[in-house]
Parts: structure tokens; sequence; C-alpha cells
């Protein structure tokens, strides 16, 4: 009987062991999970709903949301698409919907319902699940992989399994393991520098606090770099919803502004400067001749509550504060100077980065170098037998679906080639 082993029981994991069994029942799969459940990282995404895929149709478009590895994913993603992944989960008694912004829920807006299909194809396969098991070494041998893994709790011996073919698809840094990591390097695979991504941004400016909860559906960001760094290589720009926060800003623009820039130092010795355009489809010279008519119209009007017709009014408190306009002077009495000072402030909201907050998706920037993994099958280039797949490798994708569509798409092609290895 073929046997195969699998490190990890997430996503990737889980739709190669399952790949691996619709392929060939009789295949003998060990899936090692140090977890004492299944999935337990696709059971947090979305907030509990699992976020499955995207609804995006259009390849370019769903590529370019990966900041790192889209070349290398084509294959894969080409393979196994967005409307793939849903036939394939719906044809698991799974029903799915695809939400305004695109991203793809189960109706249940369960995500234990997601990982249910995966348990109970399972059940009834050849595929044993080692729960609350950690992998501490792997040996490549003439015959395949030496695989060992202690008894939890050290209630028994440790086994030591033997496999023809490994897949080592534990993710990233999530919960503080870097197991796969380690375990790949051991096989001689170059570790890339890890990161964290999707976070939100803690900001120096104090007025923040007073916004908290003020949002906005669509601003453009431009990062214009740490202050120790000024080459163009850490700028970077993006167009979406942000809300701000007690202590800096957050929100599904910021998580993807955040992946492009996260390999930047940002601390109180290092911020980055923020810039945000509030009306970006407002250009300086609409915007002005509007303030200007609404001041023609207004005269005897505040000027703070003038420009609450154009911004929330808690922001146009702090612009009048930031730029020292009295709360009570009228629109008619600003000068022209204070008058270019706001258009620019709601043109370029500065803002100081002084570090990172846990978004709401645990990724990791970085991992197995590309170069040294087939993006056809899988397959490590470097140790013949061993795939990997998932957050283990050098990919990661900005929030809405695309980072769990990487994991099924490299784990089903993992799985279609791992008998073959």
């Amino acid at each position: 009987m073929t046997s195969v082993a699998i490190i990890g029981g997430g996503a990737a994991g889980m739709m190669a062991a399952t790949t691996i069994i619709e392929r060939n029942p009789s295949a003998k799969v060990f899936l090692i999970e140090r977890n004492r459940i299944l999935g337990q990282k696709v059971r947090m995404t979305g907030g509990g709903r699992c976020n499955v895929t995207t609804g995006r149709t259009d390849m370019d478009d769903i590529l370019r949301r990966y900041p790192r590895g889209k070349n290398f994913l084509k294959h894969a993603v080409y393979s196994f698409p967005p409307w793939k992944v849903m036939e394939w989960f719906e044809a698991h008694g799974v029903p799915l919907k695809t939400e305004e912004d695109l991203r793809v829920f189960p109706v249940s807006d369960k995500s234990d319902d997601i990982v249910a299909v995966f348990e109970k194809l399972f059940e009834k396969s050849n595929v044993q699940v080692m729960l609350g098991a950690t992998v501490t070494s792997v040996k490549k041998g003439a015959d395949g992989f030496e695989i060992e893994v202690p008894s939890p709790l050290g209630l028994a011996p440790s086994s030591q399994l033997q496999a023809r073919s490994l897949l080592i698809a534990v993710g990233g840094q999530a919960g503080g393991s870097t197991g796969g990591y380690a375990l790949a390097s051991s096989l001689g695979h170059t570790i890339t520098p890890l990161a964290p991504s999707l976070n939100s941004f803690v900001v120096q400016e104090p007025w923040v606090k007073d916004l908290a909860g003020v949002s906005f559906k669509s601003v453009h960001f431009k990062f214009v770099g740490t202050q120790n760094i000024a080459s163009p290589e850490n700028r970077y720009e993006f167009t979406g919803p942000f809300v701000f926060t007690h202590k800096g800003i957050t929100g599904p623009a910021v998580f993807a502004l955040s992946s492009l820039a996260a390999y930047e130092k940002l601390s109180v010795e290092t911020p980055a400067r923020l810039l945000i355009d509030l009306l970006p489809e407002t250009s300086e010279a609409v915007l002005t001749q509007q303030l200007q008519e609404g001041i023609a119209a207004h005269p005897k009007k505040t000027f703070e509550n003038l420009l609450s017709q154009f911004v929330p009014k808690s922001v146009a408190t702090v612009i009048c504060q930031s730029i020292g306009i009295p709360a009570e002077r009228i629109a008619v009495e600003v000068s022209k100077k204070d008058l270019h000072k706001t258009i620019a402030w709601i043109k370029g909201l500065p803002l100081t980065i002084i570090g990172r907050t846990a978004g709401e998706e645990f990724v990791t920037a970085g991992g197995v170098s590309l170069k040294e993994v087939d993006s056809k099958t899988m397959e490590s280039k470097i140790c013949p037998g061993l795939f990997l797949a998932g957050e283990v490798l050098d990919v990661d994708a900005f929030t809405g679906g695309f980072n769990l569509q990487a994991a099924w798409a490299t784990g089903r092609l993992a799985g279609e080639n791992l008998l073959l290895g």
C-alpha cells in the first residue's frame, strides 16, 4: 500500500489529503496536526465565518492580490480557480454565498461546516488523522522519509512513521509556530525573511482616538516610506475602505497596504509617513471650487460645519484643530492660506506610523524560497519526494479569501502529484 505523510492539518494539508484519496482510495495517508482539531486556522478566518475564497473571475485581477508569489501561483490557481473551489465545496454539501464585496462564505456563516467536509471524508477513508502530534524531525532515506512524532504528553513511545512521499503544509507563524520552516530547512530549503502581514497600523498622532469608529468607503493611501529609507522601493499605494481606531487605522485597505509594506521596520524610532486622500475622486481644483461656493452660499456658517458637508463632523473638527482654525470662526473669515491648508489636509491627511497590531487574519510574509519548488507540481527541486504547499511557501495575499484560495490550490496540486513523487 502506498504511504504518504502530510504535516499540517490546515487548508492546504486537508485539501491535499482529500485529493489523494479521491484519486487513489487505497492510498495510506498520515495527516499529522499539532492542534487538537483539524483546520483550526480555517475555523478562525472571516471572523469565524470562513472566507472560503473570492468571487472574482478575472485571473489577472486575482493574481494581482498576491504581493509575493503571484507568478509562482499561476499554474496552481489556473488549475483550481475560485469558481472550481466553490463548485467543489457545494458538491460536498456546503452551499456558498458571494457577498457584495466579492468575499465568499458558507450560507450558514459557520466555518465549522467547511472543516466538517474534510472530517467526514477522512472518516470513510485510509486517512489516519493524528491530532495533538508535533513532528520533531524528518530524515530523507533511500526509501522515502522517516518522520519522528513524539506521543502527546509523553504517554506512549514516540512514533516513527515511514512514508514514500511527504508534504509540509504547516502554516505561517500564527500562534508562534515555526515548525514548517524548520523542517523544510532541515531538508535543505532556504527560508526567506519572515514578517507579519495583514496588520492594522498604530499611529503617533493623539487625535486619532477622537475619530475611533469613523469609517470611509474609499480613500487613497500613499505610504511614503520610513524616515531612514527614502527610496521608491518602500513607497506603496492602495485604494479602499478603512476605519479609524483608538490607536490608529484598520480595515481592508490598511491590511493590503501593510501586506505591501510587510518588511518595513515600523517603530517610534523608525516611523513611516502615510498620506490619505479622503476624497480621491474629487480633484484639488474641484474641491477648492466646491468649498468656495459653499462659503459664498453660507458665509455666516462656521467653517467647521461647512467642512462637515465634505467629511464627517468629527474629522472636520480635527482638521480645524490641526490647522488652528477656531471652532467658532465663520466660513467667510477663513483666510486663503488656511483654506489651502484645509484642502491639502483632506487630499493628503498626514499620519505617522509607529507600529503594527494584529489584523483579522494571521498571515506571514516570507517562507520557503519559490526558486526551490516546482510550481507545476509543488515538489521540491532540492529534495525529491518532498512537497510544499500553503503558507509555508513564500506566498501571501491581501484579505478577501485570497490566502485560503492559494492554500486550496497549492494543496490540491500537491495532492495530485504526491503519489507520483
